[in-house]
């Protein structure tokens, strides 16, 4: 739960960057018209209605479990996810690119940039720190591991952390591109740079958008557990030679710290009941120190060999 409560520290973090940088963009497209700063608004509206998603979709995983469901609700924040995604794709990228085709079909000279240029400024400073904090969390998450920031937007769990590191980066580069779209306009003489800004906006949210809706696609469709993870804890399983043999071990991931795993596991014939449960507890108890993560354990019978009848299966739960 450590790692949750972090990805909300980011979350806060970036909703209380994206408020403040919102107003100051759209008020300054008030008093200069320029397009590519309305659409860094627009970016900065929607990353801040994200942040409102994101929290209450953890909010809402974190619900105790129940008889509708026995596993909790984990996999919500997956859901929101999904929305946020499909915001970004409308409500951002969409609106940029159409903002920035009617600008080039309209062209109009850009108002006051010094005034633009002082508020991507600003916006780059405000940014710049959410991303800091999002990324000193990907550096605690890692815990010094050898795992770069792109392969880890993909391997990560934690829709909060990827879609805020994806979220800041995306916004720093689109502040860049509103600021050449600012200055081609106004001391270059090409009143079309504004609009031609908006549009590699527009396209590049689209593009975000695309990626973090089939990072969740996968999550949602259910993502077994980061290779590192499997591999470590069937090594501690196959150092459990003395308790049966692994046959096969799968996982799946019902939230962001929530994996379920089930152990195919042959025990020997010759043990009895009380020694057959006490096995199995032991085996869900390694395996948990394994990885904190992984808080429900189930036994699914493992076939027979030749002439031996299995003693059967188990399950183990996180208390």
């Amino acid at each position: 739960m450590a790692e949750q409560g972090g990805s909300r520290q980011v979350v806060l973090a970036a909703l209380a960057g994206n408020l403040a940088i919102a107003v100051a963009k759209f008020t300054t497209f008030a008093f200069t018209g320029s397009t590519a700063i309305l659409t860094e608004g627009i970016h900065s509206l929607v990353d801040t209605t994200d942040q409102v998603l994101m929290l209450l979709g953890q909010a809402r995983s974190e619900r105790p479990a129940d008889p509708t469901h026995p596993f909790g609700y984990g996999m919500e924040i997956y859901f929101w996810s999904f929305v946020v995604a499909l915001m970004i794709f409308l409500a951002g990228g969409a609106v940029g690119v159409w903002e920035g085709v009617e600008k080039l079909l309209h062209p109009t000279p850009v108002k006051h940039p010094q005034a633009i240029l002082a508020v991507v400024a600003v916006s780059a400073v405000f940014e710049g720190l959410s991303f800091r904090v999002a990324y000193r969390a990907y550096c605690k998450v890692v815990r010094g591991k050898r795992i770069r920031l792109l392969p880890f937007l993909k391997v990560s769990k934690d829709p909060n952390l990827y879609t805020t590191l994806i979220e800041d980066g995306t916004a720093l580069t689109g502040l860049a591109i509103a600021a050449l779209g600012v200055i081609g306009s106004a001391w270059l003489h090409a009143p079309w740079a504004d609009g031609a800004a908006s549009i590699l906006i527009g396209l590049l949210l689209m593009a975000i958008a695309i990626f973090l809706a089939n990072e969740t696609r996968s999550l949602i469709a259910g993502e077994a557990a980061a290779p590192s993870i499997v591999e470590a804890a069937e090594a501690t399983l196959r150092g459990c030679g003395d308790l049966g043999e692994l046959i096969r071990l799968k996982t799946l991931h019902l939230g962001p710290s929530h994996i379920l795993a089930t152990v195919a596991w042959r025990f020997p014939a010759s043990l009895s009941r009380p020694e057959l449960e006490a096995a199995a507890r032991s085996l869900v108890g390694r395996l948990q120190a394994s990885d904190p993560r992984i808080g429900t354990v189930l036994f699914e019978p493992a076939e027979a060999q030749p002439g031996e009848t299995q003693p059967g299966s188990g399950e183990g739960r996180a208390t």
